[in-house]
């Protein structure tokens, strides 16, 4: 297994289980021997998920762009930094590097990454699978407005089911290893 690319908050949030979440998803990621591929950040939920997998014994990834200044913010004592130029690199080499996509709780940011990379898949640029962890039900309103979007006309039922949703990161992470065997990875 190459690795899973993993888009969240550079915040924590105001509840301990979004914490917990990421660092039961870094675990189960480190267990299975899936590299975590990742922004490099330190803080937040980016930090508790690196720093999970690198305690599990796991490898952690990560990807900074050198002109943002959050070279700063880099979690040391990572498996593989890989520094480039721009933001727009930054999501471009983790798309790349990554075998799948999952996203935890997080802000305009991490949804500007979840949906660039479905959004992608619907236009054939990749076919990897893609899933969001839906800590103590933080996605249950978006999938209510996905489905939404899709009862209304403006996104096929095929698009709307390709979103992996699992509260349980080890389901999660089963389905979409399911999803990577199934396209012959």
């Amino acid at each position: 297994m190459g690795g899973f690319c993993v888009f969240c908050g550079s915040a924590s949030g105001d509840s301990e289980i979004y914490g917990e979440g990421a660092r039961q998803l870094g675990r189960v990621l480190a267990q299975r021997g899936i590299r975590l591929i990742f922004g490099g950040g330190r803080s937040g939920l980016m930090g508790e998920i690196a720093s999970a997998v690198l305690a599990a014994g796991g490898e952690a990834v990560g990807v900074v762009p050198r002109d943002s200044g959050e070279h700063e913010n880099t979690l040391a004592g990572l498996t593989e930094l890989q520094v480039v130029d721009s933001t727009r690199q930054r999501k471009a080499r983790m798309a790349e590097l990554a075998d799948g996509f999952i996203a935890l709780p997080g802000g305009v940011g991490t949804m500007e990454e979840f949906f660039e990379i479905w959004s992608w898949a619907r236009m054939g640029l990749h076919d990897k699978p893609f899933g969001l962890l839906n800590t103590a039900g933080y996605y249950s309103p978006l999938m209510a407005f996905i489905s939404h979007m899709s009862g209304e006309g403006f996104l096929s039922l095929h698009d709307q089911s390709r979103v992996v949703v699992d509260e349980d990161a080890n389901r999660l992470v089963s389905i979409l290893e399911q999803r990577l065997t199934l396209r012959g990875r």
